[in-house]
C-alpha cells in the first residue's frame, strides 16, 4: 500500500487566513498540527511513513518538508515530487503514479491512495478502518471514497451509488454541486453520497483507463518519467474527474461517516471548533450572539451588540461577513485581485526554506523585519542593489558573510551591510537564530535580489 498526498493547492476559500503564498494546508486551524500534519499522520496509522508522498509545486516544496519534519524527521527529500506546472489533479496524479513506478520500484499492480492535503477527519479510528478495506478490496477497479452526507449541502459534488457488490457500490453517476432543492432530493433518496475527492487505484489501472479516455495525458505518459516531466506544462488541465471516473465503468465508491469536512468555508470551521468544543482567548462577546471570531494572532478581538458575524484577523487583515454567507468570500478575493491589492497572495509572515519572517515596519523609506533562521540553515549569498540592511541578533549565534569578512555574531552584536555588498546569514547552532533586520533605501520588494550561491536551488535561471 502507497500514499500519495496532493499539497500544491493555493485556494482563497479561506482568505485572509490562506495566501497563495502559505495555503490552507499548512495552517494550524483548530489544533497544534496543520492540516497536512494531521493528513500524514493519520496516513502513519494505514501505512509505514516510507510508502507516503506527496506531489505539490516548487512554491510549497519547502513548506511540505519543513512541516512533516516537524513530526517526522526521517522524511526524506525525495518523497516530495514537484509539480512542473499547476495544472489539475489528472496530470498530477499521472506524474507521481509515474514517479512511483519508475523511480521508486513500486509494483504496477499495488495500490495507491490519492487523497487531498487539507482536509478535516474527526473519527480517525473509522477512517483508517475504511481505508485499509478499500485498499485491500478495490482489485483491478478505481475506488473512490464517498461520505454518508448528513445534510444538504451544495458546495460538494455528490456520487449516485448503482448496485451493491461486496463492501462497495458500482458508482452510477457523478453530480456537480446542486442547488438547495436538488440536494435535498439527493438526501432523501438514500442513493447520494458526498465525493471526498480521494481516489484509491494501480498504476496498471490507471494507465489502462487514461489510454482510454484521456489520450493526450496518455501519449506523455507512456514516455519516460523525465519525458514526461520536460512535456509536463502542455498537458490539458483537467481534473481526475472530468478526465476518467464520469467516462470509466470501473469505477466504485467505498461510503463512510468518519466526521469528514473539506474546510471550504468559514462557516465550516466554524462547525468544527464548536463540535471540538475550541476556544480561542481573548475573545470578548458583550449582548452579541452567533458570533464566530478566529484570530491567527491570538489578538484580543471584541465584539457589542451584533449578531450572526464571522470575523477573521490575520496580521495584515480583518474580514468581517454575516455568518451563513462565507462563500461569498470570493467576491472579496476577485475584488482585490482586479484592484492589484498584494494582499489578495501575500501576508505579513513570510515562509522560506531557511526559516521565516515577520515583517514589523514597512514604509516609504525603511522596512523592519523579525527573521527566524532554522539550526544548520542558510540564506543565499547575494546582495541588493537599492537598499542596505543593519542586522541585530537577538537570540542564538549568527554566522555572516559580509563583503570580504566572515564573522559570528552573538547576541547584541549587530552588523551593517551597505547596499550591493555580497552578504550571507546562516545559523551554525542548534536552536534557532532570532535576527532583527532594518532596511533603508528606496526599494524593498524581494525582485530586489541578486543570489550568487544557494543551497535551496534558487538561482535565476
Amino acid at each position: 500500500m502507497y500514499s500519495v498526498i496532493l499539497c500544491g493547492g493555493s485556494g482563497t476559500r479561506l482568505w485572509p487566513l490562506s495566501r497563495k503564498s502559505f495555503p490552507k494546508q499548512f495552517l494550524n486551524l483548530y489544533s497544534d498540527k496543520s492540516l497536512i500534519q494531521e493528513t500524514f499522520l493519520r496516513m502513519q496509522k494505514i501505512m509505514p511513513a516510507e510508502n507516503i508522498f506527496f506531489i505539490t509545486n516548487q512554491a510549497n516544496r519547502f513548506n511540505v518538508l519543513d512541516q512533516i519534519k516537524e513530526i517526522h524527521p526521517g522524511l526524506e527529500s525525495d518523497h516530495i515530487i514537484i509539480e512542473p506546472a499547476s495544472l489539475n489533479t489528472a496530470p498530477a496524479i499521472a506524474l507521481a503514479l509515474k514517479y512511483l513506478v519508475e523511480k521508486k520500484g513500486v509494483a504496477a499492480d499495488a495500490p495507491v491512495i490519492f487523497l487531498p492535503s487539507d482536509h478535516s477527519i474527526s473519527k480517525t479510528d473509522a477512517f483508517v478502518q475504511l481505508v485499509r478495506s478499500a485498499m485491500e478490496k478495490v482489485s483491478g477497479n478505481i475506488g473512490t471514497i464517498g461520505i454518508t452526507p448528513l445534510t444538504p449541502e451544495t458546495g460538494f459534488g455528490y456520487i449516485q451509488k448503482g448496485a451493491k457488490t461486496d463492501s462497495y457500490y458500482a458508482v452510477s453517476q457523478f453530480k456537480e454541486k446542486p442547488d438547495r432543492e436538488t440536494a435535498e432530493r439527493y438526501i432523501a433518496t438514500g442513493e447520494y453520497v458526498w465525493n471526498s475527492g480521494m481516489y484509491i487505484f494501480n498504476e496498471k489501472t490507471f494507465s489502462e483507463e487514461l489510454q482510454k479516455y484521456a489520450p493526450e495525458i496518455y501519449a506523455a505518459y507512456a514516455k519516460s518519467y523525465a519525458e514526461f516531466e520536460q512535456g509536463f506544462s502542455g498537458l490539458p488541465s483537467i481534473s481526475i474527474d472530468f478526465a476518467i471516473s464520469e467516462k470509466s465503468d470501473k469505477v466504485v465508491v467505498f461510503e463512510g461517516d468518519f466526521g469528514w469536512s473539506d474546510i471550504g468555508s468559514f462557516d465550516a470551521l466554524s462547525d468544527i471548533m464548536q463540535q471540538q468544543d475550541t476556544v480561542q482567548k481573548n475573545h470578548v462577546l458583550i449582548d452579541s450572539k452567533n458570533i464566530f471570531i478566529h484570530s491567527a494572532t491570538d489578538r484580543l478581538v471584541a465584539a457589542s451588540d451584533v449578531e450572526d458575524l464571522i470575523i477573521i484577523e490575520n496580521d495584515d487583515c480583518i474580514l468581517v461577513q454575516k455568518k451563513g454567507q462565507s462563500d461569498n468570500v470570493k467576491k472579496v478575493v476577485d475584488y482585490l485581485k482586479a484592484n492589484s491589492y498584494k494582499e489578495v497572495d501575500h501576508k505579513i509572515m513570510g515562509y522560506r526554506p531557511w526559516g521565516k519572517y515577520r515583517i514589523l515596519v514597512d514604509d516609504a523609506n525603511h522596512k523592519v523585519k523579525k527573521l527566524i533562521v532554522y539550526p544548520g540553515a542558510s540564506l543565499s549569498l547575494q546582495s541588493h542593489k537599492r537598499r542596505s540592511e543593519h542586522w541585530v541578533v537577538v537570540r542564538g549565534t549568527a554566522r555572516v558573510i559580509n563583503g570580504e569578512q566572515e564573522i559570528d555574531l552573538q547576541e547584541n552584536e549587530s552588523t551593517y551591510i551597505p547596499a550591493t555588498h555580497k552578504h550571507r546569514l546562516s545559523n551554525p547552532g542548534t536552536t534557532d537564530l532570532e535576527i532583527i533586520e532594518v532596511q533603508t533605501g528606496d526599494y524593498f520588494e524581494e525582485d530586489d535580489i541578486v543570489r550568487y550561491d544557494d543551497i535551496y536551488n534558487r538561482l535565476e535561471k
